[in-house]
């Protein structure tokens, strides 16, 4: 079957029915003897023998990332992660202006970011934070032996589980029609803002993506979809089916709500009076317009304030939005850059962990 005939509203209707059953049940065993969390925290790799004392249900969750992964391209990985070294400034800097706000224009997915304190009251630290995760998914070597990578994973997809029982159990105003919290259907549109849209805002950077490291980012994020809980089957590979399968996405979901007003202005906020980039303060908005496009940008509220003059896409290429200096050559430098400069405009060291539980 052509995976573009998989995606239907009635297909992407069941996907909003589904969650991820093997990380919800390690969730819930995790709420139940808290002290896990601090073990897991502790690790630096999913040890090969897990402790005895991890119910049933974390030990299949942690098994799973220590089976082989999908069948997979050696050189395209390495081709890819080569790709996200040398233009890592751009990439990353897309996140803040492009990925994350683009997630915010839809309105059933928001309700869910809006219900968390930190990305409300703290945007800085959540963008941090997805940083730091695109940079630890990019590690040399990752997928191939380098097995950082799966921890990370492992957490991410345990912090998704925890944040749906929080939802189920606390908020007592989630309305149904919304679907399930962090379902199947919004994980593949957040998995396409790491993919297609990184390629499609280089692209209005002024930046040419062949159609090889278009297709290899697709399939480098399949691969990190399939680690975090997405079914492989609606995962896209090609540029075709990445196009479709948004456009559905984009259709079916793309509308005007307070909750993705919020998100929005309290991410522009944070740029504006938080952000060690003073030069691009005024420019905050139209830069994120830009970049989201004309109805995305009127479902949110935006409006393009100025023309972004062609200098600001230069610096993003070079020192980028998190100001690292000159763009590193090495992914060691870029990384330690990154953890200084995130550290010295938050005030503390940035890192991916699960919450602590009560």
């Amino acid at each position: 079957m052509n995976k573009v005939d998989l995606y239907t509203s009635g297909n992407l209707d069941q996907l909003r029915k589904r969650q991820d059953a093997p990380a919800d049940a390690a969730a819930a065993d995790l709420i139940q003897d808290p002290q896990l969390v601090s073990v897991i925290n502790s690790w630096d790799l999913i040890p090969e023998t897990l402790p005895p004392a991890f119910p049933d249900s974390l030990k299949y969750f942690f098994n799973v990332f220590m089976l082989p992964p999908p069948v997979i391209d050696p050189h395209q990985i390495r081709q890819t992660q080569y790709f996200f070294e040398k233009n890592a400034s751009l990439i990353l800097s897309l996140l803040g202006f492009y990925s994350l706000p683009y997630t915010y224009a839809f309105a059933d997915g928001a309700e869910v970011l809006v219900r968390s304190k930190k990305i409300l009251d703290n945007p800085g630290k959540r963008l941090s934070e997805t940083a730091l995760f695109v940079l630890e998914c990019y590690r040399p070597q990752a997928f191939l032996g380098e097995n950082k990578v799966l921890l990370v994973l492992a957490k991410v997809r345990l912090i998704h589980a925890l944040s749906r029982l929080f939802i189920e159990k606390y908020a007592r105003d989630w309305n149904p029609e919304w679907g399930m919290p962090i379902n199947q259907e919004d994980l593949l549109a957040t998995n396409l803002t790491f993919s297609l849209l990184v390629s499609r805002g280089m692209e209005r950077s002024g930046v040419s993506v062949s159609k090889e490291h278009r297709e290899g980012l697709l399939q480098y994020w399949g691969l990190i979809g399939f680690y975090l809980g997405i079914d492989p089957a609606f995962l896209p590979h090609t540029s075709k089916e990445a196009f479709e399968l948004e456009r559905l996405i984009r259709k079916r979901h793309l509308k005007s709500s307070h909750a993705g007003k919020r998100l929005v202005q309290s991410l522009l906020h944070f740029y504006q009076q938080e952000l060690i980039r003073p030069e691009l303060a005024p420019f905050m908005e139209a830069i994120v317009a830009f970049y989201l496009g004309e109805e995305l940008s009127q479902v949110l509220g935006l409006r393009k304030t100025a023309l972004v003059p062609d200098w600001i896409f230069r610096n993003l290429s070079t020192s980028g939005l998190f100001s690292m200096g000159s763009s590193p050559s090495h992914y060691s430098l870029l990384y330690r850059q990154f953890i200084v400069q995130s550290e010295k405009s938050m005030g503390a060291p940035v890192s991916i962990a699960l919450p602590p539980l009560k």
